[in-house]
């Protein structure tokens, strides 16, 4: 029997934050900003444009506060930035950020390992980021990391997503990620995750942020249509490494799942040669190739033309 899919989803861009934290190349605040405003022109609902971390952490969001400043807004677009703490609330309210981003861990091993506390302990020590956006009316939006792998422990039950997101869920978060960080999720998996979290939460409070270190990202996203999830994130010319999978590509990109909805009959209200045209931008100003196939086979095709 054919699943009924959403007849429109909603993209979430996230490479200005998720894509370029980690980018070794040298990024200036202009090429951000172009790169954010390009996006906006694109026709996304929500665009991660940065992060209020410090930035001896990570340097390459250390110009968020003058990006808010500068980038072009559209009205009814959702600006997101991510906040670990209440300095970084406080610098997301000053720049009148639209939605803050917290985290946590689907794995205590992963928790334990990289901010040294357990998962609960984690959670709790953003309920002053979450009382704060509440209180300004400021959107929440949470990411559950490693729910469908983890680099320490291996396997990651449904049960312990639902159990996060049901934490993420009593500090009021509007919007709940299921991410899969390392990449090595199948759609049989993402099957079941999604179930366990819809007994927690509705579909319209869940999305799907994928990785295609073993290229399953597009069946993975299918899957989680199929499970009725309206909201994806994705990175344009799949920019964004991860850093705890060796040989990992990172985010899947944006134009891939551009492209697969379109297929499905899917509205998105993204124009995707905009988008494959900023992908070919953007990994121009990198010095590579971009990772999106659907981007690359666009912009050949395109070129092919030109010159016939």
């Amino acid at each position: 029997m054919t699943p009924t899919l959403p007849r429109r989803v909603a993209v979430v861009e996230v490479g200005p934050r998720d894509g370029l934290q980690n980018e070794k190349s040298p990024i200036t605040t202009d090429m951000r900003i172009e790169l954010c405003d390009r996006l906006t022109d694109a026709g996304f609902p929500n665009i991660e444009a940065g992060s209020f971390v410090s930035p001896k952490w990570v340097p390459q969001m250390a110009d968020t506060a003058e990006l808010m400043r500068r980038i072009r807004r559209k009205p009814g677009v959702t600006y997101s930035v991510l906040t670990p703490n209440m300095k970084g609330f406080e610098g997301a309210l000053e720049a009148k950020a639209d939605e803050v981003v917290i985290f946590g861990a689907a794995s205590e091993a992963f928790s334990q390992r990289n901010i040294n506390c357990s998962i609960a302990e984690s959670i709790a020590r953003f309920e002053p980021v979450a009382q704060a956006a509440k209180a300004n009316r400021i959107r929440l939006r949470a990411s559950v990391s490693v729910a469908l792998g983890c680099p320490y422990q291996g396997e990651v039950s449904p049960a312990a997503v639902a159990d996060v997101v049901q934490r993420f869920a009593d500090l009021g978060c509007d919007m709940i990620d299921i991410a899969d960080t390392i990449g090595t999720g199948t759609p049989r998996q993402t099957h079941s995750v999604f179930e366990a979290a819809l007994r927690v939460v509705p579909p319209g409070r869940l999305s799907g942020h994928f990785h295609d270190t073993y290229g399953m990202a597009v069946a993975n996203t299918y899957a989680a249509l199929e499970a009725g999830i309206s909201t994806f994130h994705a990175s344009v010319a799949g920019m964004g490494g991860c850093p705890y999978a060796k040989g990992a590509t990172g985010n899947v990109a944006t134009e891939d799942l551009l492209y697969l909805f379109q297929g499905l009959g899917i509205e998105t209200g993204v124009d995707l040669a905009k988008v494959v045209e900023t992908g070919q931008w953007v990994s121009g100003l990198l010095g590579r190739k971009g990772q999106a196939r659907a981007g690359n086979a666009i912009a050949a095709k395109r070129a092919d033309a030109a010159t016939a």
